[in-house]
């Protein structure tokens, strides 16, 4: 699609021909171009923010923990061997959907973090048809 210019547009007036002209100020219409991938992503390496991303997590993997029923096989008398196979079961969902969100968001490594958070999101799958004795892999 062309652009069009408006009057408010117009390119600054040519300096005279005794002032040195400053090539330094890119040209009003030409436009920006930035290489991402020489460029590193900026991080954020001070304590409060390790603290808040590790909060952060924190209360993720709580939540998951109260929402996998974590009390409810220990109060009816179950063997606590399946509640851990459970609790390792939605964990590696958990962290298979965290990589697959911080590999869309990353600039690098997009691929091998996508394909590695469905690869532990498939293991998640197998690890729960195995705690309910119908596998998938025979």
């Amino acid at each position: 699609m062309a652009k069009h210019r408006r009057y408010s547009d117009k390119p600054k007036e040519t300096p005279p021909s005794g002032v040195p002209s400053d090539d330094t100020t890119p040209h009003p219409y030409a436009e920006n171009q930035v290489d991402f991938i020489a460029t590193p992503p900026k991080t954020n390496k001070d304590l409060k923010s390790i603290i808040l991303s590790g909060t952060k997590y924190a209360y993720i993997i709580a939540a998951v923990a109260l929402l996998s029923g974590i009390f409810t096989p220990l109060t009816i008398g179950e063997e606590v061997d399946s509640v851990i196979l459970g609790m390792v079961s939605v964990f590696l969902g958990l962290a298979g959907g965290i990589v697959i969100f911080l590999g869309i968001k990353s600039q690098r490594f997009t691929t091998i973090m996508v394909s590695g958070g469905l690869a532990m999101m498939v293991g998640s799958l197998i690890l729960i048809y195995e705690s309910t004795r119908h596998p998938l892999i025979n």
